[in-house]
Protein backbone atom coordinates (compact mmCIF):
# COMPACT_ATOMS: atom_id res chain seq x y z
CA UNK A 1 0.00 0.00 0.00
CA UNK A 2 2.67 2.52 0.58
CA UNK A 3 4.28 1.98 -2.76
CA UNK A 4 1.35 2.48 -4.34
CA UNK A 5 0.72 5.69 -2.09
CA UNK A 6 4.08 6.89 -3.23
CA UNK A 7 3.83 5.88 -7.05
CA UNK A 8 0.60 7.78 -7.17
CA UNK A 9 2.12 11.19 -5.19
CA UNK A 10 4.80 10.77 -7.95
CA UNK A 11 2.35 10.00 -10.87
CA UNK A 12 0.37 13.49 -9.26
CA UNK A 13 3.72 15.69 -9.01
CA UNK A 14 4.59 14.68 -12.62
CA UNK A 15 1.29 15.76 -13.89
CA UNK A 16 1.09 18.70 -11.69
CA UNK A 17 4.64 19.54 -13.54
CA UNK A 18 3.20 18.39 -16.87
CA UNK A 19 0.37 20.94 -16.23
CA UNK A 20 2.32 23.68 -15.12
CA UNK A 21 4.43 23.72 -17.81
CA UNK A 22 2.07 23.15 -20.59
CA UNK A 23 0.43 26.28 -18.58
CA UNK A 24 3.67 28.44 -18.58
CA UNK A 25 4.25 27.58 -22.41
CA UNK A 26 0.63 28.34 -23.24
CA UNK A 27 0.90 32.12 -21.53
CA UNK A 28 4.18 32.40 -23.36
CA UNK A 29 2.18 32.06 -26.67
CA UNK A 30 -0.59 34.07 -25.91
CA UNK A 31 1.62 36.50 -24.92
CA UNK A 32 3.63 36.58 -28.10
CA UNK A 33 0.15 36.31 -29.99
CA UNK A 34 -0.80 39.85 -28.20
CA UNK A 35 2.40 41.32 -28.88
CA UNK A 36 2.12 41.21 -32.36
CA UNK A 37 0.38 44.39 -33.82
CA UNK A 38 -2.48 44.78 -35.99
CA UNK A 39 -2.38 45.74 -39.42
CA UNK A 40 -2.44 49.50 -40.49
CA UNK A 41 -5.15 49.95 -43.05
CA UNK A 42 -2.71 49.78 -45.98
CA UNK A 43 -4.53 52.10 -48.32
CA UNK A 44 -7.99 54.67 -48.72
CA UNK A 45 -10.36 52.01 -49.09
CA UNK A 46 -9.23 49.75 -45.77
CA UNK A 47 -9.01 53.52 -44.10
CA UNK A 48 -12.75 54.03 -45.07
CA UNK A 49 -13.76 50.73 -43.79
CA UNK A 50 -12.02 51.08 -40.38
CA UNK A 51 -13.73 54.48 -39.91
CA UNK A 52 -16.74 53.47 -40.87
CA UNK A 53 -16.47 50.91 -38.30
CA UNK A 54 -15.69 53.48 -35.17
CA UNK A 55 -18.32 55.57 -36.46
CA UNK A 56 -16.53 58.01 -38.33
CA UNK A 57 -18.56 57.83 -41.89
CA UNK A 58 -17.02 59.14 -45.28
CA UNK A 59 -20.32 58.71 -46.94
CA UNK A 60 -19.88 56.10 -49.28
CA UNK A 61 -17.23 54.07 -49.27
CA UNK A 62 -15.41 54.36 -52.91
CA UNK A 63 -11.74 54.22 -52.35
CA UNK A 64 -11.50 57.43 -53.12
CA UNK A 65 -9.35 60.28 -50.95
CA UNK A 66 -12.18 62.67 -51.48
CA UNK A 67 -13.39 65.64 -48.96
CA UNK A 68 -16.01 63.59 -47.18
CA UNK A 69 -12.63 60.64 -46.43
CA UNK A 70 -11.21 63.93 -45.26
CA UNK A 71 -13.44 65.14 -43.25
CA UNK A 72 -13.94 62.08 -41.32
CA UNK A 73 -10.01 61.62 -41.10
CA UNK A 74 -10.33 64.60 -39.59
CA UNK A 75 -12.81 64.38 -37.14
CA UNK A 76 -11.33 61.30 -35.82
CA UNK A 77 -7.45 62.62 -35.37
CA UNK A 78 -9.13 65.17 -33.24
CA UNK A 79 -11.02 62.68 -31.45
CA UNK A 80 -7.65 60.51 -31.17
CA UNK A 81 -5.69 63.24 -30.11
CA UNK A 82 -3.76 63.79 -33.11
CA UNK A 83 -3.12 67.28 -35.29
CA UNK A 84 -6.25 67.17 -37.76
CA UNK A 85 -4.80 66.94 -41.16
CA UNK A 86 -7.20 64.98 -42.94
CA UNK A 87 -4.59 63.22 -44.45
CA UNK A 88 -3.52 59.09 -44.00
CA UNK A 89 -0.43 60.01 -41.94
CA UNK A 90 1.62 57.64 -40.34
CA UNK A 91 0.41 58.53 -36.76
CA UNK A 92 -3.14 58.29 -37.95
CA UNK A 93 -2.66 54.59 -39.92
CA UNK A 94 -0.94 53.66 -36.32
CA UNK A 95 -4.22 55.04 -34.60
CA UNK A 96 -6.61 52.77 -36.57
CA UNK A 97 -4.95 49.37 -36.57
CA UNK A 98 -7.59 47.20 -37.58
CA UNK A 99 -9.04 44.53 -35.74
CA UNK A 100 -10.51 42.68 -38.91
CA UNK A 101 -9.76 42.57 -42.31
CA UNK A 102 -11.19 44.74 -44.96
CA UNK A 103 -13.11 42.52 -47.12
CA UNK A 104 -15.52 39.89 -46.36
CA UNK A 105 -18.13 36.92 -48.33
CA UNK A 106 -21.48 38.09 -48.50
CA UNK A 107 -23.64 35.09 -50.09
CA UNK A 108 -26.51 36.22 -52.01
CA UNK A 109 -29.90 34.66 -50.24
CA UNK A 110 -33.30 34.38 -51.79
CA UNK A 111 -33.78 37.25 -48.85
CA UNK A 112 -31.54 39.59 -50.57
CA UNK A 113 -33.36 39.28 -54.06
CA UNK A 114 -37.07 39.31 -52.65
CA UNK A 115 -39.17 42.48 -52.90
CA UNK A 116 -36.77 44.06 -55.43
CA UNK A 117 -38.83 46.48 -57.14
CA UNK A 118 -38.25 49.40 -59.12
CA UNK A 119 -39.52 53.05 -57.39
CA UNK A 120 -42.28 54.58 -59.10
CA UNK A 121 -41.53 58.20 -60.56
CA UNK A 122 -44.71 60.06 -59.40
CA UNK A 123 -45.28 60.85 -55.60
CA UNK A 124 -49.08 59.64 -56.23
CA UNK A 125 -47.64 56.51 -57.50
CA UNK A 126 -45.48 56.12 -54.53
CA UNK A 127 -48.36 56.67 -51.73
CA UNK A 128 -49.91 53.75 -53.21
CA UNK A 129 -47.15 51.39 -52.61
CA UNK A 130 -47.03 49.58 -49.69
CA UNK A 131 -43.58 49.61 -49.01
CA UNK A 132 -40.79 52.04 -51.01
CA UNK A 133 -37.96 49.11 -50.88
CA UNK A 134 -34.40 48.61 -52.82
CA UNK A 135 -35.05 48.79 -56.80
CA UNK A 136 -31.97 46.46 -57.18
CA UNK A 137 -29.47 44.06 -55.40
CA UNK A 138 -26.79 46.31 -55.93
CA UNK A 139 -28.68 49.23 -54.33
CA UNK A 140 -29.55 46.52 -51.63
CA UNK A 141 -25.89 45.54 -50.74
CA UNK A 142 -24.30 48.96 -51.49
CA UNK A 143 -26.51 50.24 -48.08
CA UNK A 144 -25.85 46.99 -46.41
CA UNK A 145 -21.98 47.81 -46.57
CA UNK A 146 -22.10 51.41 -46.89
CA UNK A 147 -20.55 51.46 -50.44
CA UNK A 148 -20.73 52.64 -53.64
CA UNK A 149 -22.42 50.59 -56.25
CA UNK A 150 -18.96 51.30 -58.15
CA UNK A 151 -16.61 50.01 -55.55
CA UNK A 152 -18.64 46.69 -55.25
CA UNK A 153 -19.03 46.24 -59.30
CA UNK A 154 -15.06 46.89 -59.40
CA UNK A 155 -14.75 44.45 -56.41
CA UNK A 156 -16.84 41.75 -58.36
CA UNK A 157 -15.63 42.59 -62.25
CA UNK A 158 -17.33 38.91 -63.22
CA UNK A 159 -20.69 39.29 -61.52
CA UNK A 160 -23.80 39.61 -63.45
CA UNK A 161 -25.75 42.51 -61.05
CA UNK A 162 -28.97 42.36 -63.06
CA UNK A 163 -28.96 38.49 -63.23
CA UNK A 164 -28.11 37.56 -60.27
CA UNK A 165 -29.15 34.21 -58.13
CA UNK A 166 -29.00 33.20 -54.91
CA UNK A 167 -25.38 31.54 -53.88
CA UNK A 168 -23.96 33.84 -55.28
CA UNK A 169 -20.64 35.18 -53.78
CA UNK A 170 -19.58 38.70 -53.91
CA UNK A 171 -17.01 40.37 -51.87
CA UNK A 172 -17.90 43.19 -49.90
CA UNK A 173 -16.27 46.31 -47.98
CA UNK A 174 -16.40 44.55 -44.12
CA UNK A 175 -18.06 47.75 -43.01
CA UNK A 176 -21.65 46.65 -41.62
CA UNK A 177 -20.36 46.51 -38.03
CA UNK A 178 -20.48 50.29 -36.46
CA UNK A 179 -19.15 50.30 -32.90
CA UNK A 180 -19.21 53.93 -31.51
CA UNK A 181 -16.83 54.12 -28.91
CA UNK A 182 -17.99 56.84 -25.72
CA UNK A 183 -21.38 58.21 -24.36
CA UNK A 184 -23.09 60.51 -26.37
CA UNK A 185 -23.99 63.66 -24.95
CA UNK A 186 -24.65 66.11 -27.43
CA UNK A 187 -24.91 66.84 -31.72
CA UNK A 188 -23.08 69.82 -33.72
CA UNK A 189 -24.11 70.31 -37.16
CA UNK A 190 -21.37 72.41 -39.13
CA UNK A 191 -23.21 74.14 -42.08
CA UNK A 192 -19.70 75.25 -43.66
CA UNK A 193 -18.78 71.60 -43.20
CA UNK A 194 -21.88 69.97 -44.11
CA UNK A 195 -20.89 67.36 -41.50
CA UNK A 196 -22.65 66.45 -37.69
CA UNK A 197 -21.16 64.86 -34.90
CA UNK A 198 -22.04 63.32 -31.99
CA UNK A 199 -19.97 64.76 -28.86
CA UNK A 200 -19.39 63.10 -25.50
CA UNK A 201 -19.95 65.08 -22.58
CA UNK A 202 -16.22 66.00 -22.23
CA UNK A 203 -16.95 67.26 -25.87
CA UNK A 204 -15.04 64.66 -27.84
CA UNK A 205 -15.97 63.78 -31.28
CA UNK A 206 -17.43 59.85 -30.98
CA UNK A 207 -19.28 60.02 -34.03
CA UNK A 208 -19.03 61.78 -37.32
CA UNK A 209 -21.37 61.44 -40.62
CA UNK A 210 -21.29 64.06 -43.86
CA UNK A 211 -24.87 66.15 -44.24
CA UNK A 212 -26.75 67.66 -46.84
CA UNK A 213 -28.38 70.69 -45.57
CA UNK A 214 -30.92 73.59 -47.11
CA UNK A 215 -30.29 74.83 -50.12
CA UNK A 216 -31.73 78.05 -49.11
CA UNK A 217 -30.00 79.99 -45.98
CA UNK A 218 -32.81 81.27 -44.36
CA UNK A 219 -33.79 78.05 -43.73
CA UNK A 220 -30.65 76.87 -42.14
CA UNK A 221 -31.51 77.07 -38.44
CA UNK A 222 -28.52 78.08 -36.31
CA UNK A 223 -28.17 77.98 -32.72
CA UNK A 224 -29.70 75.40 -30.01
CA UNK A 225 -32.32 72.92 -31.26
CA UNK A 226 -33.75 69.84 -28.89
CA UNK A 227 -34.15 65.86 -30.00
CA UNK A 228 -38.19 65.66 -30.05
CA UNK A 229 -38.90 62.30 -31.79
CA UNK A 230 -36.90 59.22 -32.83
CA UNK A 231 -38.15 57.27 -35.28
CA UNK A 232 -37.16 54.00 -37.18
CA UNK A 233 -38.71 53.41 -40.55
CA UNK A 234 -41.03 56.50 -40.58
CA UNK A 235 -43.38 57.16 -43.28
CA UNK A 236 -43.49 60.56 -44.65
CA UNK A 237 -45.77 62.98 -45.07
CA UNK A 238 -45.84 64.87 -48.90
CA UNK A 239 -47.36 68.15 -48.87
CA UNK A 240 -47.09 69.98 -51.79
CA UNK A 241 -46.23 73.44 -50.64
CA UNK A 242 -42.67 72.03 -49.93
CA UNK A 243 -41.81 71.42 -53.45
CA UNK A 244 -43.37 74.28 -55.50
CA UNK A 245 -40.71 73.75 -57.82
CA UNK A 246 -42.96 70.34 -58.91
CA UNK A 247 -45.56 70.57 -61.04
CA UNK A 248 -46.81 66.82 -59.73
CA UNK A 249 -46.90 68.78 -56.44
CA UNK A 250 -48.74 72.38 -58.13
CA UNK A 251 -51.37 70.02 -59.63
CA UNK A 252 -52.28 67.41 -57.07
CA UNK A 253 -52.78 70.26 -54.16
CA UNK A 254 -53.25 67.60 -51.35
CA UNK A 255 -50.89 65.78 -49.09
CA UNK A 256 -49.69 62.40 -49.47
CA UNK A 257 -48.83 59.86 -47.17
CA UNK A 258 -45.97 57.88 -48.19
CA UNK A 259 -44.82 54.42 -46.72
CA UNK A 260 -41.76 53.70 -45.10
CA UNK A 261 -38.43 51.82 -46.96
CA UNK A 262 -34.83 52.81 -48.39
CA UNK A 263 -36.27 54.86 -50.95
CA UNK A 264 -38.79 56.99 -48.60
CA UNK A 265 -37.71 60.72 -48.80
CA UNK A 266 -36.53 60.56 -45.62
CA UNK A 267 -35.09 56.81 -45.41
CA UNK A 268 -35.05 54.59 -42.67
CA UNK A 269 -34.86 57.05 -39.64
CA UNK A 270 -36.56 60.43 -38.40
CA UNK A 271 -34.83 62.28 -35.73
CA UNK A 272 -37.53 65.30 -35.06
CA UNK A 273 -36.34 68.83 -34.10
CA UNK A 274 -38.24 71.63 -31.86
CA UNK A 275 -38.36 73.46 -34.85
CA UNK A 276 -41.97 72.57 -36.96
CA UNK A 277 -40.89 70.51 -40.08
CA UNK A 278 -36.88 70.03 -39.34
CA UNK A 279 -35.09 67.50 -38.61
CA UNK A 280 -32.25 64.63 -39.36
CA UNK A 281 -33.31 61.70 -41.80
CA UNK A 282 -31.62 59.32 -44.34
CA UNK A 283 -32.30 59.64 -48.16
CA UNK A 284 -33.07 57.16 -50.72
CA UNK A 285 -29.73 58.47 -52.72
CA UNK A 286 -26.24 58.36 -50.39
CA UNK A 287 -23.95 59.16 -53.09
CA UNK A 288 -25.68 62.54 -53.19
CA UNK A 289 -25.36 63.19 -49.11
CA UNK A 290 -23.19 66.64 -48.89
CA UNK A 291 -23.08 67.06 -52.40
CA UNK A 292 -27.04 68.30 -53.24
CA UNK A 293 -29.07 70.42 -50.76
CA UNK A 294 -32.36 69.84 -49.11
CA UNK A 295 -35.72 71.91 -48.55
CA UNK A 296 -34.10 72.60 -45.13
CA UNK A 297 -33.86 68.65 -42.80
CA UNK A 298 -30.81 67.61 -42.53
CA UNK A 299 -29.99 64.41 -44.85
CA UNK A 300 -27.44 61.48 -44.10
CA UNK A 301 -26.96 58.26 -46.06
CA UNK A 302 -29.55 55.83 -45.06
CA UNK A 303 -26.68 53.52 -42.51
CA UNK A 304 -25.94 57.07 -41.15
CA UNK A 305 -29.02 57.94 -39.97
CA UNK A 306 -29.71 54.72 -38.72
CA UNK A 307 -26.22 54.79 -36.66
CA UNK A 308 -27.36 58.20 -35.02
CA UNK A 309 -30.58 56.78 -34.19
CA UNK A 310 -29.43 54.64 -32.04
CA UNK A 311 -27.45 57.51 -30.30
CA UNK A 312 -29.64 59.84 -29.82
CA UNK A 313 -32.78 60.64 -27.54
CA UNK A 314 -35.26 62.73 -26.66
CA UNK A 315 -34.10 66.00 -25.70
CA UNK A 316 -30.59 65.58 -26.48
CA UNK A 317 -29.08 69.22 -27.50
CA UNK A 318 -27.94 69.95 -31.00
CA UNK A 319 -26.41 72.88 -31.91
CA UNK A 320 -26.17 74.37 -35.06
CA UNK A 321 -22.88 76.27 -36.15
CA UNK A 322 -22.56 78.83 -39.18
Amino acid sequence: MRLIGCALILAAAMTCHGEEGATEEAAAEAQAVEEVPLPMPANVFEAQVELHRRGFSCGSIDGVPGAQTAGALRAFQRSAGLRPTGLLDTRTREALRMATVALKEHEVSPVDLGGLEPVPKTWLEKSERERLGYATVLEALGERYHANPKILQQLNPDVDWAGMLPGAVLTVPAADEVVVAGEPAEIVIGLSERELEVLDAGGRVIAHFPVSIAKMAEKRPVGELHVTVVIPNPDYTFNPAVFPESAEARSLGRKLILPPGPNNPVGLAWVGLDRPGYGMHGTPEPEQVGRTESHGCFRLANWDAVTLLRLVRVGMKVVVVP
